[in-house]
């Protein structure tokens, strides 16, 4: 269950397709528009924090849920 979510969370992404504004968007055209990679590295930072977050949340409630016994 934890790696769905972590997954539909990286799938973002796949919304630019679609034309909603996605964040690695905004820093591809905050990027080329400073030619700086500061807004990449916040971008990554986020989805990392982001799943960070979300894999120890999960974790939590799998042990609750005692899912393995």
């Amino acid at each position: 269950m934890t790696n769905e979510v972590i997954t539909l969370v990286k799938d973002t992404s796949l919304a630019f397709t679609i034309s909603v504004l996605e964040m690695f968007a905004v820093a591809k055209a905050l990027a080329s528009s400073q030619t700086s990679l500061i807004p990449f590295v916040a971008a990554g930072l986020f989805y990392y924090i982001f799943n960070l977050i979300v894999a120890v949340g999960m974790e939590y409630i799998e042990k609750r849920m005692n899912y393995y016994q």
